[in-house]
């Protein structure tokens, strides 16, 4: 760990952090919001829309390098936005309803949201490359080799602070929701509110970020201009040979034709409306995806591109959606304590995980870390099919009570938590590795882009498996109670086999692809 490492990891651990008010959405768009499963997932899919613009705004941040930080400035301000908006609907419904319906004002949220952290996010992959130091104290060049594996150091620590960030908060829902399943629906409200209050650190930390970036350099630049070197060498040591940056139109124009065609079809409410969106964002990302691998040489190439089929297909594997979690709050009681309690078991071993399999990441391909990813995977969503069968009344039943659906969700969540964020550390060293030096912004965006188009793709067929196994919540009225929908989860267990077997065979099935395409995985 170096103090250099700091500024992107603290942008890094206000990602992680962004996950406090997760538990409190679900229970609010449960108890107050009448929006369907199908809804929630079409919700998912254009909330991630902003992540395929990462390719622009690696660009964008490659021409203006120096100014780089604007952007996590604006991007902590539309999160704050989103932030206020959701403390408002939780605390002040009835003044913020006379404007709005509740409803909309929680779609403008999540619209908001995801804008800024991707903001954030593209700055903070850039920031990585300015974080490994080129020299040592003394200006003495470091050796290539060291600096390798400063890089993979660094972007394992990247994944370490998003996963600790998960740490924190989950520690900080087990506190706030202790004993919350016993209170009044006013005094679980005053919880909410608080934790959308406690949630505007998430834009503090980040700012704070890129201010200690500055803070850093300066007294870096400090520290070798008192040793004697001149401006002129100080800029050689410290910053990167970056040959000058041309705007790249088909990079900013294909992404405005993008941008353009999203809004039209958003705004009109077009029938397949996602299904157009997600087409001709795919077609102008594939378009740029192939400009920019011409800057690389034919190894390269095949690497890259056979990594992006890999990791995109693993990626795109649907769930059952939003109608898992009611089903498991209504029937299986799960209560926001015990989320709160999976959450934190999940985010720390999520975090022991990375270091465990830290040499698996280094010395296996992304084909062979995404086979196993995938065979695990599928075996440990095997419990959960079983308990909406019964497993779990016949395991308590011959367990004198322990083994019930508490204890198989809390081995569940144990054992499936190391694996999350396996696949993308390599991914990410080989990038800031093998990419062009004055592009690494825009090759870390590429790979973004390509990959987070893939969880607007599972959001997509998520939504079209809800609409062929509907699942339906309870829903009361949150201030009379009257019953306005009973639930249904009887096409449940068919929705949870379908999206098993689709995410065992699809990885394997892109896999395939690629040996039969002769390309190489990263």
């Amino acid at each position: 760990m170096r103090l250099s490492y700091l500024p992107p990891l603290m942008v890094y651990l206000a990602a992680g952090v962004s996950g406090l008010t997760g538990i409190v959405a679900t229970f609010f768009v449960k108890e107050y919001l009448g929006l369907s499963a199908a809804f929630l997932a079409a919700l998912g899919f254009w909330a991630g829309i902003p992540w395929a613009l990462k390719m622009p705004l690696g660009h964008l941040v490659d021409l203006m390098w120096r100014h780089k930080a604007k952007l996590v400035w604006l991007g902590a301000a539309l999160i704050a936005l989103s932030l206020l908006i959701m403390l408002g609907l939780v605390a002040e419904p009835q003044r913020m309803r006379a404007v709005m319906s509740l409803e909309a004002w929680f779609v403008l949220s999540a619209l908001l949201s995801p804008v800024g952290y991707v903001l954030q996010d593209v700055v903070a992959d850039a920031m990585t490359v300015e974080a490994v130091p080129r020299v040592d104290e003394r200006g003495k060049p470091l050796a290539p080799e060291l600096r390798r594996r400063m890089n993979t150091t660094l972007q394992t620590l990247g994944r370490v602070a998003i996963v600790g960030g998960g740490v924190l908060v989950s520690v900080a829902n087990v506190l706030l929701f202790e004993g919350a399943e016993s209170l009044p629906p006013a005094a679980k409200a005053a919880i909410y509110v608080q934790v959308y209050a406690l949630a505007l650190i998430v834009p503090a930390l980040s700012v704070a970020g890129v201010v200690l970036a500055a803070v850093i350099e300066r007294r870096q630049r400090q520290r070798l201009r008192a040793r004697g070197f001149a401006e002129a060498k100080l800029r050689e040591l410290l910053e990167a040979p970056l040959e000058p940056v041309a705007p790249n139109w088909w990079i900013l124009g294909g992404s405005l034709l993008f941008v353009a065609i999203s809004l039209t079809v958003g705004l009109s409410q077009a029938a397949f409306g996602e299904e157009l969106v997600f087409l001709a964002s795919s077609a102008v990302i594939a378009f740029l995806m192939n400009r920019l691998l011409r800057e690389l040489d034919e190894d390269s190439r095949r690497t890259l591109l056979g990594t992006a089929i890999v990791i995109f297909v693993f990626r795109a594997v649907p769930g059952p959606g939003a109608g898992a979690t009611w089903w498991m709050i209504d029937t299986l009681g799960f209560d926001q304590s015990f989320l709160a309690k999976l959450s934190l078991i999940a985010s720390v071993l999520t975090l022991f995980g990375l270091f465990a399999f830290r040499r698996f990441m280094g010395e296996r391909s992304i084909a062979y870390i995404v086979g196993f990813l995938t065979l695990a995977g599928t075996l440990l969503s095997l419990p959960t099919l079983g308990m909406y069968y019964g497993l779990h009344e016949w395991t308590a039943a011959h367990s004198g009570g322990i083994v019930d659906a508490r204890f198989i969700a809390l081995v569940d969540t144990a054992l499936e938590s190391p694996l999350g964020q396996i696949a993308m550390v390599p991914m990410l060293a080989w990038i800031a590795n093998s990419a062009p030096a004055r592009l690494k912004a825009t090759y870390f965006a590429v790979m973004a882009s390509f990959t987070n188009l893939a969880l607007s793709a599972s959001q997509l067929a998520t939504r079209h498996l809800n609409q062929v196994f509907e699942v339906k919540r309870e829903l009361r009225d949150p201030v009379s109670g009257v019953l306005q929908s009973a639930a249904d989860y009887s096409e449940l267990g068919a929705l949870f086999a379908v999206s098993i077997a689709l995410g065992l065979l699809l990885p394997f099935a892109a896999i395939w692809l690629t040996r039969r395409l002769h390309l190489r995985s990263a």
